[in-house]
């Protein structure tokens, strides 16, 4: 019987110790494996029609994942094309209220609108800020600079309070952290952190057909948002897609090839196991700080650990063999389902030299 354990070393054997996750997740053997077919597809000119039931299959598997229905699902490239969406349905004047630092690709989008209020504020005081102008509140569930996770039901509460909508990044989250999109307006997430798939797919959750999908216009529709992609190749696309796949981008192939076999993954384990065993490793590593005297971040529950004043640590880490990032001055450490508590004991050895 397999277990936990066995499904991750079949499938990892990095060389160095990566603690990186929050940066790229590493590939499975499975998905190398994938990824190699589906280039042979490609290099032997036969067709590629499984590639595009990858996509499917992939959309499904997330949708089961997070629990929600798969017509809210659409796949694309990049979380920013998702939020300039969402920020081009917005009225002029309308408040947007983020929190300070938070990754650019979720807040950028409003700022390129200069009719739009973009307030930030404090993480921790995100839900108090909102107000009755704000239309949207737009949040990463766990910051990608020093892991720190926001209180989403206390913002889902405030914004329903006031009218606004709740868009969510949840890129630093799915994965590993459950988040229950079913709870908030939007939801995007990208495929290559914790989720373990290649660069260059994007997930995006938005309100069904019977919610008018949130108000938002398929600005980036291509032949891929129609109802019948095939017979939407040329000219105009006369039926889009009744499903959130009306706001699909055109897939690139080999990323939701690979993807579909690292969700397979995720699903044997379950994102609550993976949960239990990151955060874990992330506490181990936090009272070992505390023991050489370092206080890390604040992020109670959080997978990624960040420890002011050691980022510079970062070169000489990597030269040993542990990869870590250096974000704003601060180490971050990031430990997901193929770390060991042998990978947190050396990275802790070599910071106490």
């Amino acid at each position: 019987m397999e277990t936990f354990e066995s499904l991750v070393r079949a499938e990892f054997a990095p060389e160095n110790t990566y603690l990186n996750t929050a940066s790229n997740g590493l590939l499975p053997a499975r998905t190398v494996a994938a990824l190699h077919r589906a280039i042979t597809l490609r290099a032997e000119g036969r067709p590629l029609g499984s590639l595009y039931e990858d996509v499917e299959a992939v959309r499904a598997s997330f949708a089961r994942l997070t629990g929600v229905g798969v017509d809210r699902v659409a796949t694309g490239a990049s979380v920013a094309e998702y939020g300039a969406l969402i920020a081009a349905s917005l009225p002029a004047g309308a408040e947007v209220l983020t929190s300070e630092a938070d990754f650019s690709s979720l807040v950028n989008p409003f700022h390129m609108r200069p009719d739009l209020t973009v307030r930030a504020v404090p993480l921790e005081r995100l839900a108090e800020s909102v107000g009755s102008a704000t239309a949207l509140v737009a949040v990463s569930a766990t910051q990608s600079a020093d892991g720190r996770l926001a209180d989403l039901p206390a913002v889902r509460a405030a914004a329903r309070a006031h009218g606004a909508r709740v868009y969510v990044d949840a890129s630093q989250s799915a994965g590993w952290l459950p988040v229950d999109p079913e709870h908030y307006d939007f939801l995007a997430a990208v495929g290559f952190k914790w989720l373990m798939g290649p660069h260059g797919a994007t997930f995006f959750v938005a309100p069904a057909a019977t919610r008018e999908f949130g108000g938002l216009t398929p600005l980036l529709a291509g032949w891929s948002a129609g109802e019948r992609p095939w017979d939407s190749c040329y000219g105009p696309v006369t039926e889009l897609a009744h499903a959130v796949r009306r706001f699909d981008v055109s897939p690139a192939l080999f990323s939701y090839a690979g993807l579909r076999t690292s969700l397979e993954l995720l699903e044997e384990l379950g994102v609550e196991a993976v949960h239990v065993h990151d955060v874990a490793l992330a506490e181990r590593f936090r009272k070992g700080l505390g023991s050489l005297g370092h206080e890390p971040v604040a992020a109670p529950g959080s997978a990624i650990v960040s420890v002011p004043g050691l980022g510079h640590r970062q070169g000489e880490l990597s030269e040993a063999g542990i990869e870590v990032s250096d974000r704003a001055g601060n180490l971050r450490a990031a430990f997901h389902l193929y770390n060991t508590t042998a990978d947190v004991d050396r990275l802790l050895d070599v910071l106490s030299a």
